[in-house]
């Protein structure tokens, strides 16, 4: 974001700066938040550590999405501290899940089961098996949906297919995955 005046630019215009791809104003938006962002997954979390990383996540997170913040919705700092709260409520369930798990005595760490073992073994196959049987095409697309957490319309745009090409090509591509593991049961 270049510098025109001395008045600082807006928070808004900050968010269409890092739209734009503009590193700099990401870093601006995290002097004027980063702070406070922690500060309040903190509190939530109760441990400084993962609110920093909670608090680092959300800015990716807004530098991600920037280009679809609404205004219309709520100011920018209202944006953001509704997705550091959701994340760092996300964070405590998830410790908490994995603390039950550890305590659930249904769950033995004592020796490693053979069937376990096999069991996985098989469903990596098959869902390897059911991955491979999509087409190139169409895993793209889902790759990029699931591991890049791009919204249809951001992958349209960041590989120029039409949006109805890529809701096909999602909705084709679960299809034939959810017949590939059929089989898998729960």
């Amino acid at each position: 974001m270049q510098k025109t005046s001395a008045i600082p630019p807006s928070d808004e215009a900050v968010v269409r700066a890092i739209a734009g791809g503009d590193q700099e104003s990401l870093r601006l938006l995290n002097s004027r938040y980063g702070n406070a962002l922690a500060a309040v997954a903190e509190r939530v979390l109760g441990d400084r550590a993962d609110a920093e990383e909670v608090a680092a996540d959300v800015l990716w997170q807004a530098w991600r999405q920037a280009a679809v913040f609404d205004r219309s919705r709520g100011s920018v700092g209202a944006w953001l501290m509704m997705l550091v709260r959701s994340r760092a409520i996300d964070r405590l369930r998830a410790r908490a899940a994995r603390a039950n798990l550890r305590d659930d005595p249904a769950v033995s760490t004592d020796a490693p089961d053979a069937t376990f073992d096999i069991n996985n073994a098989q469903r990596r196959h098959v869902v390897q098996a059911a991955i491979a049987a999509l087409q190139d095409s169409e895993r793209a697309v889902l790759e990029l949906a699931y591991y890049s957490d791009l919204s249809q319309s951001a992958i349209a745009e960041r590989t120029g297919l039409p949006l109805g090409t890529v809701k096909s090509r999602i909705r084709s591509a679960l299809i034939k995955l959810r017949e590939g593991l059929k089989g898998l049961g729960d």
